[in-house]
Parts: structure tokens; sequence; C-alpha cells
């Protein structure tokens, strides 16, 4: 989904996101894949206070499933 109406604010949570998983010891994720993780729920980009929470609630296990997933289906 596109990132258009609050790029620069959502790829900065992304980054503080980042951080957070390499102190958990998940050194190879990009603001891109959290992005893409959160955002392919949407239809369309919700305030960005929900963006936020989102962004920040995500937890490991889900990003790795979302990954898993991708890589099976060869998109990565």
């Amino acid at each position: 989904m596109e990132k258009k109406p609050f790029e620069q604010d959502i790829m900065y949570i992304c980054e503080l996101k980042i951080q957070e998983f390499h102190l958990l010891g998940y050194e190879n994720i990009t603001p891109e894949e959290i992005w893409n993780c959160v955002s392919e729920k949407y239809k369309e980009i919700p305030p960005l206070h929900r963006v936020v929470n989102d962004i920040l609630s995500l937890k490991p296990g889900r990003l790795m499933n979302w990954m898993t997933m991708r890589a099976f289906k060869g998109e990565m």
C-alpha cells in the first residue's frame, strides 16, 4: 500500500521499531518490510495515530510469520 500522506512520519516510526527488533536480535529487517507487514491489512491509509499504534505494537512473531509466508510465495 502507498504511504504518501505521512511517509516521513511512518518511516521514522518504522526505524524506531527496527531499533527495538535489533535489541531482540532481529538484525536484517528493513523499514519497508515493517511497513508492508503492517499495511497489508489496510484498504485505505487510516489516521496516523492508528498507523503508529499498529507499527509500535507489531510483535516479532507476526513479522517473522509474514516474512516466511512471503518467502514461500516467492515474493522476497
